[in-house]
């Protein structure tokens, strides 16, 4: 018998008009507006060994709103979608023990998810920086070399602004015409998920991203099996807007038995710092976290459906999506949020 595997998502809301666009005047922040007419959905479906299953149909797929059984009115599974990509780099003195090997990792991202051989410009990006405060370094563009060159001259050192900086990407922007169906939209913060320094509160962020049709993913710069608690952070951003968190350096040691057993005076690691081993080991988890989210991002399904119009003014709706095929994991958002914030008052 075949197992139904069911997640609750949270997913997101069609634009249908958007005032702002990619001709934004230099120097000039539109913020982006959302009005809601379609929820889109934008699906990851993989196997118990974390392949991506990409040959599921529309009867696959099985969509609840608050219960109710919706009717998909659209579906893709279209391999290199169109995309809109935010780069969030943190730049506090936490990043500095492997700031290189992020910096080039920041930099392998957007080389790979911006490629100069993408003749349509189907994907574009833009980078946002934070310490103290959030920075937009390089605006949306699809020239991948303004954010590599950018990347190549930052230096870590201070508090971080992570929430600032998500809310920045969110309403501080040039936009992309066609935004949020064809290019979605995604966000990448490569850092520990840690935040002392924001204006803006984790809910009120979290809210935004969630009204702005925007999935999280994180690359976190944690390392060897320490925790911190941004990684609570890191993750629930993810689960609820339908990303994921990679951990590229707490897994390097995973094949090595007894490296704990045989301290050293420079630190406990299998293999000996500043040796080659080490060194490939470093560079071989980050590009692999690479790979992954750069995977993710470009294989996806996408479905959309028109909802019933909602009786009062419920703020937040969730929704369940069911995929009928045994073993197998489902990722999407957890919900959406069907009227249009309030981008840009004062509170």
């Amino acid at each position: 018998m075949r197992q139904m595997t069911s997640f609750v998502l949270l997913l997101t809301v069609f634009a249908l008009c958007q005032r702002a666009s990619s001709q934004t005047a230099p120097g000039q922040q539109q913020p982006i507006s959302v009005s809601v007419n379609e929820v889109i959905v934008p699906v990851t479906v993989t196997d118990e060994k974390g392949r991506f299953v990409t040959n599921l149909e529309e009867k696959d797929f099985k969509i609840y709103e608050e219960g109710k059984e919706q009717k998909i009115s659209y579906f893709s599974r279209e391999r290199e979608q169109p995309v809109v990509v935010g780069f969030l780099l943190d730049l506090s003195s936490a990043s500095t023990m492997h700031w290189k090997k992020y910096q080039e990792a920041a930099q392998e991202l957007a080389l790979t998810l911006l490629p100069e051989s993408d003749r349509a410009k189907k994907f574009s990006g833009y980078l946002i920086t934070y310490k103290e405060e959030a920075e937009l370094a390089v605006n949306t563009t699809n020239d991948s070399s303004k954010i590599v060159e950018k990347i190549g001259k930052l230096k870590p050192g201070g508090g971080a602004a992570l929430y600032d900086a998500i809310y920045m990407a969110c309403t501080s922007r040039s936009l992309v015409k066609g935004e949020p169906l064809e290019p979605r939209r995604v966000l990448i913060v490569i850092g520990d998920g840690h935040d002392n320094a924001s204006k803006k509160s984790m809910e009120e962020v979290l809210e935004i991203a969630q009204r702005n049709l925007v999935t999280i993913y994180g690359i976190s710069t944690v390392a060897f099996g320490f925790s911190s608690e941004g990684e609570k952070v890191l993750t629930r951003f993810a689960e609820e807007t339908g990303g994921r968190v990679e951990y590229p350096l707490n897994n390097l040691y995973k094949d090595i038995s007894g490296y704990l057993s045989t301290p050293s005076d420079e630190g406990n690691y299998a293999i000996k710092v500043g040796t080659g081993g080490y060194a490939s080991e470093i560079a071989k988890g980050i590009y692999g976290s690479v790979a992954n989210v750069a995977g993710e991002v470009t294989t996806q399904y996408i479905l959309r459906y028109v909802p019933e119009k909602a009786e009062g003014k419920k703020v937040y709706r969730k929704i369940e999506v069911q995929v009928e095929l045994p073993n197998v994991k489902v990722r999407a958002r957890r919900g959406y949020y069907p009227y249009s914030p309030d981008v840009g008052k004062k509170k």
